[in-house]
């Protein structure tokens, strides 16, 4: 359990991979399987690293191994977007918090990596929006429905950029919720009064 809720370490204090967080426990598939079985992450090392489907985990070395899987391509990270931005791109992140395949906070430490290298205000091309209780992509009891195309083509066409947006959870085809999803790092509060399941209840403000 300690393991998979911590942040994945190498020797320099370094965060490989972020803990799952509470919450979704019941879809996480590390809580339920064999981390060595075919598939997933371990074959980024056996596979990719060691290019040995027979690789012995006994031999497994965090940081040597994972250097490796790197060197491979794997690593495609690159905090240093201003050639995109250069050229006009706009960029919508979003994650759930829920996420049972790739833990969320990896998307906001590389959110957080971009705005170390290129400055805290990139707001006017790049927003990052966390979903409480949506799984990998869509699913899950958070509001994971919502035009990201129509959110793009108004932000890159008409320079209009998202300051919230309303997202709807949908059961047997049917709206039953819906909530304002907040560009990172604010978070949707209740106002106090009304439907906890309808967005105009809830405002944007900084996480408390």
């Amino acid at each position: 359990m300690k393991i998979v809720f911590a942040d994945v370490k190498n020797r320099k204090g370094e965060i490989i991979w972020t803990g799952f967080q509470p919450g979704g426990e019941l879809q996480y598939g590390a809580l339920k399987s064999i981390p060595t079985q075919p598939g997933g992450g371990w074959d980024s090392i056996r596979i990719l690293g060691h290019q040995d489907a027979d690789y012995d985990f006994h031999k497994f070395d965090l940081d040597s191994d994972v250097e490796l899987a790197d060197k491979s391509g794997i690593d495609a990270h690159t905090a240093d977007l201003s050639p995109f931005k250069a050229h006009g791109g706009k960029l919508l992140l979003y994650h759930g918090w829920a996420d049972p395949a790739i833990p969320p906070g990896n998307t906001v430490n590389f959110y957080s990596a971009v705005l170390k290298t290129m400055g805290p205000d990139q707001s006017d091309w790049l927003k990052l929006y966390m979903i409480p209780g949506m799984q990998h992509c869509s699913g899950g009891q958070g509001t994971d429905q919502f035009n990201k195309m129509a959110v793009m083509e108004r932000w890159r066409e008409d320079g209009k950029g998202p300051a919230q947006i309303v997202a709807s959870h949908v059961t047997n085809g049917q709206i039953d919720m819906t909530r304002p999803l907040c560009p990172y790092p604010q978070v949707a509060v209740y106002k106090g009064s009304g439907l906890t399941t309808d967005a105009g209840n809830f405002t944007c403000k900084a996480n408390p």
